[in-house]
């Protein structure tokens, strides 16, 4: 990997926005960077530069079932249906095939201004449930699939040992999931080999949720774990925090802030459903809340709640999740639009007079998804990793527009179609709004998702 300098005409710095800076990259790092500056010897990237978006949760595999669970189920058609949905079309998946959609899922993420990916991985074994002979299969392929399109990732196998709480039998439906904790440990380990040496790429782990453990396996694994991030699954649906109270007399939020010390190493997906008191204590314990709006307004998980943790001083960032839409711009959307449906009022994400909800957004998101991927980047900063996106300085919503308006109609106008060019790892991986390998990725996408979906 070489050195490479690129001119930009505006760029987002810890300090604020400035002109025609200067940033040099080394080994996929921010070596350094200079407003001001000269253009001379540096590739120009004309329009608004800012760090790339971290997406700190997602189920790439998930990517190539998109549009298949819009038909109406039963009267009580929600996430549960939706699952049996997801358990059918993962039941058939080779490595090959996880491989192919991981790529084109990873594509569109840099299309769409995530520079990195925390991958809640949970697709482990052969599909009749058997380990494959290399425990990592499937957690290699993930990373290959994030080396080839040149995105930065925090790999998460996740741990997945019951059904329900109270440690219930799984389901046949979860058999390619499934670990004792030793087992889980030996994957995570053999997981951190492979990511060894990969550029941008980290191994963390993720208990699935509450009910996919029991207490005694969740501080098992959490105690032999490698350290890093821990991301879990908690309190998305009502039915498991109904549950979770039948079982342990709390919901899951509290249990969880009860029985494990939750701290900046852990991210919280989805909290939607918060009393005031753990609103307060999970903004206090400094962990993450990982925020997914675009899926939890496709499954009806319900809306976070945004302004009273805002308002508690919380971290958040956002994810992609279930992939069936992938637009960074259009999560952070979501996740205000969610705010002003709830409340009945406008620009709620930001607590001061005159800011730019856009900026409020992209400077909170970015903050918590660099915590919750557990790297140095979502900044422009010497040090970090060079990923950066530029928007359009020539589409109509920008006309004599300022940095911080750029943002508002990324967000509230534009959208993905505004992200012009992106640098991962320092290098430009995204020019004109297209990734370089799009055709060859896609062309793979396509033959895979016809024989999966013929099957």
């Amino acid at each position: 990997m070489t050195q490479r300098s690129y001119f930009l005409d505006h760029a987002l710095l810890p300090g604020g926005w400035r002109r025609d800076v200067r940033l040099t990259t080394d080994a996929g790092r921010i070596a350094s960077l200079q407003a001001d500056a000269s253009a001379e010897g540096a590739t120009r990237l004309s329009g608004f530069a800012l760090p790339g978006m971290p997406n700190l949760h997602s189920h790439a595999f998930q990517r190539g079932m998109a549009g298949l669970a819009e038909r109406r189920g039963p009267a009580n058609d929600s996430f549960w249906t939706w699952r049996e949905v997801m358990y059918r079309f993962n039941g058939n998946l080779t490595p090959d095939d996880l491989e192919a959609i991981a790529a084109y899922a990873y594509l569109e993420m840099l299309e769409g201004g995530f520079t990195s990916v925390a991958e809640f991985h949970y697709l482990h074994h052969a599909i009749d449930g058997t380990p494959f002979a290399d425990l990592g299969e499937m957690s290699g392929r993930i990373l290959a699939a994030a080396k080839t399109v040149g995105i930065g990732v925090t790999l998460l196998p996740v741990f997945y040992n019951y059904s329900g709480f109270g440690g219930l039998a799984p389901v046949d439906g979860q058999r390619r999931f499934i670990n004792a904790p030793d087992r889980y440990l030996q994957l995570v380990a053999r997981a951190g080999e492979l990511a060894k040496g990969q550029e941008g790429a980290i191994v963390g782990m993720a208990p699935h949720s509450l009910r996919a453990v029991t207490p005694e396996t969740l501080t098992e694994i959490v105690r032999g774990g490698p350290g890093g991030p821990v991301h879990i699954h908690i309190a998305e649906q009502m039915k498991e925090v109904n549950d979770c109270i039948a079982w342990s007399g709390k919901r899951p939020v509290r249990w969880l802030l009860d029985n494990q010390r939750v701290d900046q190493r852990w991210c919280l997906v989805h909290a939607t459903h918060l009393t005031d008191d753990e609103v307060a204590d999970m903004a206090a314990s400094g962990a993450v809340a990982g925020l997914c709006p675009l899926t939890e307004a496709n499954l009806g998980d319900g809306i976070f709640r945004g302004t009273d943790y805002i308002a508690a001083h919380g971290i958040y960032g956002i994810g992609s999740d279930s992939n069936v839409e992938i637009d960074a711009a259009g999560e952070l959307k979501m996740l205000e639009y969610s705010q002003r449906l709830g409340l009945r009022g406008r620009n709620l994400m930001t607590s001061k007079e005159g800011e730019s909800t856009g900026r409020r957004l992209v400077d909170d998101a970015l903050e918590g998804g660099a915590q919750a991927m557990g790297q140095n980047l979502g900044v422009l900063d010497v040090g970090a990793r060079a990923d950066f996106i530029v928007l359009d300085g020539d589409h109509p919503d920008v006309v004599a527009a300022d940095g911080d308006r750029a943002l508002d109609a990324w967000i509230f106008c534009g959208g993905r179609a505004m992200v012009k060019h992106v640098v991962a790892g320092g290098e430009a991986v995204v020019a004109e709004g297209r990734h370089a390998k799009r055709d060859a990725i896609l062309d793979r996408y396509r033959k895979t998702l016809a024989r999966v979906l013929s099957a």
